[in-house]
């Protein structure tokens, strides 16, 4: 998994699309619209369409009383108004409670509303869970099916292709009649030099097919396909709206790219990619209940449990994935989320064991269980994989940012095909000798964790069996033979060679995410410091578990998850007894390691502001700018609105009382004005430029020569949240975080003074921290 993302080719925006696209606020004004005298507007009419009478009152259409398509929705790459969802969802729930007591059929869709998450969730499960295990089948497949195919059937991958052979011997357990290698079919022999480049140019042309079909799918059908989708996701969980991240098309590419790219051999994982599919499923089935079709932040409740989905199905735990979602993804998580977190995580955990498809009833191919102790003097080497964790994450996100500022900047990013192509090539080359390259991510981490045995074939295990009984249960202590230092070399030149090409293909236009790297140490009891404590015949050193303490430093240090982190390593070892170590390198890779998620419209929960600037520091309008672009209650035509809008690209205008008082009444959206003023020429006869439009509760009697005004109270929102100028900025961004605001409003004596969005608050804590403020929103 990881924490960049880099694959927005086309997910450019405006500077100013989202000038006040952080969140819309409700602003109310009662005082200054005062009730009109209802006794002089008796008895006059007027025969302007669009206008009823009431007691003898003209009451002009309240575009509320029959909601308009479109009005209260956002526009891509704008910000959810968090209060204003929720506010909705409050109202809605009020009412289909209210009418639950009127008839038995209110009750019964009161119930199905309540239980509706539940369902939600258990088909999110479901889904997740079957197209997780289709994804690892396929992989596995096509990742064998680059040295060899099946003769039973070309379905069958290496292993299960020989699990029915009869002539499959101890020391050759991967050889069968039933599987052919290339070599074997092409030129009708495994032995010799022309065996060997026919099987590596085999190799290395499967490789460049997947890697070219991975790429082409993703260009052509669905851009926002490629990375892992995780800085996305969370900026999407945030609040932010990205049309087509989590749609139809993208879930079905991201789907069959991510078999491909993973067979492709490239070096990436599928962990990250999974908790985006999760997610796009989770979107989609979303759209089958109304109360999550309609409601952005119900939706992003959904979301927040299908990240937890994601993680469950692709690490096989489930109590880890809630807690990643918890810690790291979502933005808002009630405990109500918990609970269906927990129940969809449960689902899709249940669903792919099962599928069954590694064939070794657990959820992925690498679990492991030790049950051996670990030494207190071991805590000194598991900080120390800790601080080399923590310095590989910094150095992957540092090379990995200026890798892709240089992609941007060459032919690369002008050649998308041909990079992967070329990094597919040279990965495939340099790969194919080693047989630790050569071998899939999941199993090399398998191979790495699991402890050696009699019955393994590994050059890891390639002990001294000399003093080995027929009879004996337990293994002696044995010197290593050539295999093992062979082993080591290889790993060695493994772990260089993944470090350097993992930075050059994370980014590139394919689904990808981090593979977990591994370390592996290896039984030697005989070295002076473990004389002491190091009994004869009894295991000192679990070499597995420093191969998944490694992993988690390493994960830890490019993610900077922790409690979650732990407990995904925990569900995958069966082993409480090593949370210690476990928490000593997270720990460790955490404070040695910093990542910051750029280009993304995302506060930050975990990091303090802690300068001591105001309110009016970072609102606008600044002194040199123009005055703030407002509305006034009664005073503007439909002509003098569509004027301000089309000169200006704010997403939305605060309402005052007029331009002399700057009390303040309200705020609209852009796109509700737009939608409203556009609809109402549609419905109402006789509404031109130069009709006059209203946001007060009552409106003015109009001369029988004037045009029938325009009343849009409606979809004004009517409960700002504003500060004084002379507010510390620390309780600004709070509030923005907590409250999920798109923007607040500056007063100063009750006058509207300026505003301050998300957006201005992410460009401040940029200056603040020498960095670039312009790098905001997709730039």
């Amino acid at each position: 998994m990881d924490n960049t993302g880099y694959c927005n080719e086309s997910s450019t925006s405006d500077e100013d699309m989202v000038e006040i696209a952080g969140a819309t606020l409700d602003f109310s004004n009662t005082e200054d619209v005062p009730p009109l005298d209802r006794d002089k507007c008796c008895g006059k009419t007027w025969d302007n369409p669009g206008m009823e009478e009431v007691n003898g009152v003209p009451k002009l259409m309240d575009l509320l009383d029959d909601p308009v398509p479109g009005v209260g929705t956002y526009e891509d790459f704008n910000t959810i108004d968090w209060v204003r969802e929720k506010s909705k969802d409050r109202d809605r729930h009020r009412e289909i409670t209210s009418k639950s007591k009127e008839s038995t059929w209110a009750l019964v869709k009161s119930v199905s509303d309540a239980f509706s998450g539940w369902l939600l969730m258990l088909l999110i499960g479901l889904m997740s869970g079957a197209l997780a295990g289709g994804i690892d089948i396929s992989a596995h497949w096509m990742t064998d099916l680059k040295e060899g195919v099946c003769l039973n059937g070309f379905w069958f991958n290496h292993e299960h292709c020989c699990w029915t052979s009869n002539e499959t011997t101890f020391q050759e357990r991967d050889k069968c009649p039933q599987w052919k290698s290339w070599a074997e079919l092409i030129i009708g022999t495994t032995e010799g030099p022309f065996a060997y480049i026919t099987n590596y140019l085999m190799y290395v042309c499967w490789a460049l097919l997947f890697a070219f079909l991975a790429v082409t799918l993703v260009r052509a059908f669905a851009p926002y396909a490629c990375g892992s989708g995780i800085p996305e996701i969370k900026t999407i969980l945030s609040g932010f709206i990205i049309r087509g991240y989590l749609g139809k098309w993208t879930l079905i590419i991201k789907t069959i790219t991510l078999v491909l790219a993973v067979s492709s051999g490239l070096s990436l994982g599928k962990e990250g990619p999974l908790v985006h599919v999760a997610c796009c499923c989770g979107n989609i089935l979303c759209h089958l209940f109304t109360k999550y079709r309609k409601n952005e932040a119900k939706r992003r409740e959904v979301l927040s449990a299908a990240a937890a989905v994601g993680v469950s199905v692709a690490f096989g735990a489930p109590i880890g994935g809630v807690l990643f979602s918890l810690e790291e993804v979502s933005y808002y998580f009630p405990l109500k989320t918990l609970w269906r977190s927990f129940f969809a995580a449960l689902v899709a955990a249940f669903t792919l064991r099962s599928i069954n498809p590694f064939g070794n009833s657990r959820l992925v191919l690498f679990y492991v269980e030790f049950h051996t102790p670990w030494h207190l003097l071991e805590l000194v080497p598991f900080v120390l994989l800790g601080i080399f964790g923590g310095i590989w994450g910094a150095f992957f996100i540092r090379a990995n940012i200026a890798w892709c500022r240089r992609r941007k900047t060459t032919w690369l990013g002008h050649y998308p095909v041909l990079e992967v192509l070329v990094v597919t090539a040279i990965t495939a080359v340099v790969a194919f000798p080693n047989s630790y390259t050569r071998t899939s991510t999941s199993e090399l981490i398998s191979e790495l964790f699991n402890d050696c045995g009699l019955l393994d074939s590994s050059k890891l295990c390639n002990y001294d069996n000399a003093n080995v009984t027929k009879s004996s249960n337990e293994l002696p202590d044995r010197p290593a033979g050539d295999d093992v230092y062979t082993a080591m070399w290889q790993l060695s030149l493994a772990l260089v060679f993944k470090m350097l090409i993992t930075v050059v293909t994370f980014g590139m236009k394919v689904p990808s995410g981090l593979f977990i790297p591994s370390m592996l140490a290896y039984y030697h009891h005989d070295w002076a410091i473990f004389r002491g404590w190091c009994s004869p015949g009894a295991d000192c050193i679990t070499p597995g578990l420093y191969a998944m303490v490694g992993a988690a430093a390493c994960l830890g240090g490019v993610t900077r998850m922790t409690v979650s982190l732990v407990v995904i390593m925990f569900e995958l070892t069966g082993g409480l007894e090593y949370i210690v170590p476990l928490m000593a390198a997270a720990m460790t890779s955490k404070w040695v390691a910093h990542i910051r998620l750029n280009g993304y419209p995302f506060l930050e929960a975990k990091e303090e502001f802690s300068h001591k600037t105001l309110a009016m520091d970072v609102m606008r309008p600044r002194r040199s700018d123009p005055p703030l672009s407002v509305l006034t209650q009664d005073g503007m035509t439909v002509e003098d609105v569509e004027t301000m809008i089309t000169e200006t690209t704010y997403s939305g205008f605060p309402v005052v009382v007029s331009h002399e008082s700057q009390r303040l009444v309200g705020f609209v959206l852009r796109r509700d004005l737009t939608i409203s003023i556009d609809n109402a020429r549609q419905r109402q006869d006789g509404i031109v430029s130069t009709s006059r439009i209203f946001f007060t509760e009552y409106t003015p009697p109009q001369p029988p020569s004037s045009p029938p005004p325009l009343k849009l109270r409606g979809i004004m929102d009517l409960s700002p949240f504003t500060v004084t100028d002379h507010t510390a900025m620390d309780i600004v961004v709070d509030i923005f975080r907590k409250l999920g605001l798109r923007q607040c409003l500056i007063t100063h004596n009750g006058r509207l003074l300026g505003i301050i969005t998300k957006k201005d608050i992410l460009k401040h804590v940029a200056q603040i921290a020498n960095r670039d403020p312009d790098s905001i929103l997709f730039n």
